[in-house]
């Protein structure tokens, strides 16, 4: 048996986020969240009894003690992090109501996990495991970053573990063509391929709705899963077990972040439970869930998702 059932790396950020109805150049307040893609799925997968590893670069100091201490607190495994001096990355976050949209800032310059190398981190540890969790958001930073999650995916298929990829393109972190440039090697190597109907558009050149892009990605790639969502309009999935079209409920929301990485970390306890399409349906309520709190991490229990929803106080 291996020692983790999914292990990722990626940077330890805090989030910065503005109260609703004000704007970072004028608020008096901010809220503080640890944050990050992988260490969300992680963190997740930990609430829902999975052994999971995070790996990261992380300072020391106060706003790095509050990120370990939020995952760590949720079962993760942050034995694999290397500490050092320096500085912590930061997001800040204007909420927005429409007509405006939400806007992210960062600032996420001249952190040490920038400067990663393969040689950073212990992967005889960390691909004792039945999944690599990987994102473009982490290749997006540098050419160090890049080159290290293009070498930790090959390695894993070498060493024939699993990967799993969330291409989340940030579009104020790279351009499509290098994502494009930089992704496209590695999904020979990729089992579960997780990209919005949008990031197929705009990083794979695809066209077509959500379905038809959703279906043109396994059909290209040759991938056993692919999960995409398209907003509000639906989620979708493609792959050995067949396809289906999921609907989306619109639920009142709180806080956004982190909804996409509940929705992966669902679908990847389906995905370890040999069951993707039901994975995703767990993924979609967790989502919905992570719509409620403040927060990148969705805080949750297995109970809680078999909860019939409701208004009234639970007794």
């Amino acid at each position: 048996m291996t020692a983790y059932d999914l292990t990722t790396f990626g940077e330890a950020q805090i989030r910065l986020t503005v109260p609703k109805g004000d704007r970072l150049a004028t608020c008096r307040d901010l809220r503080v969240t640890p944050a990050g893609s992988e260490a969300n799925v992680a963190g997740l997968l930990a609430q829902l009894g999975r052994r999971t590893a995070f790996a990261s670069v992380i300072p020391h100091g106060d706003l790095a003690q509050r990120f370990i201490d939020e995952y760590r607190g949720v079962g993760v495994d942050l034995s694999h992090c290397v500490r050092c001096e320096g500085r912590m990355a930061l997001y800040f976050m204007e909420p927005g109501d429409p007509p405006l949209p939400a806007r992210v800032v960062y600032d996420r310059l001249y952190t040490k996990f920038r400067d990663i190398a393969p040689e950073t981190f212990d992967w005889d540890a960390l691909l004792d495991t039945r999944v690599l969790f990987v994102t473009g958001i982490t290749a997006a930073l540098t050419e160090n970053t890049e080159r290290t999650v293009a070498f930790a995916v090959r390695e894993a298929a070498r060493r024939g573990v699993k990967v799993a990829l969330d291409v989340n393109y940030r579009s104020l972190l790279w351009t499509a063509e290098r994502a494009r440039a930089a992704l496209e090697p590695l999904l020979e190597h990729v089992s579960a391929l997780f990209c919005s109907r949008l990031d197929g558009v705009k990083v794979f050149g695809m066209q077509g709705d959500g379905p038809t892009v959703n279906a043109a990605l396994r059909d290209r790639y040759r991938l056993d899963h692919v999960v995409s969502t398209d907003s509000t309009a639906g989620c979708y999935y493609a792959g050995v077990e067949g396809q289906r079209i999921y609907d989306i409920e619109p639920v009142r929301v709180t806080d956004r972040p982190g909804a996409g990485d509940a929705l992966v970390g669902g679908a990847l306890h389906g995905y370890l439970g040999g069951n993707v399409m039901e994975g995703v349906n767990f993924g979609l309520r967790t989502s919905k869930l992570a719509l409620t709190h403040h927060g990148d991490l969705t805080h949750v229990t297995p109970g809680e998702l078999q909860t019939p929803v409701s208004a009234d106080i639970l007794r």
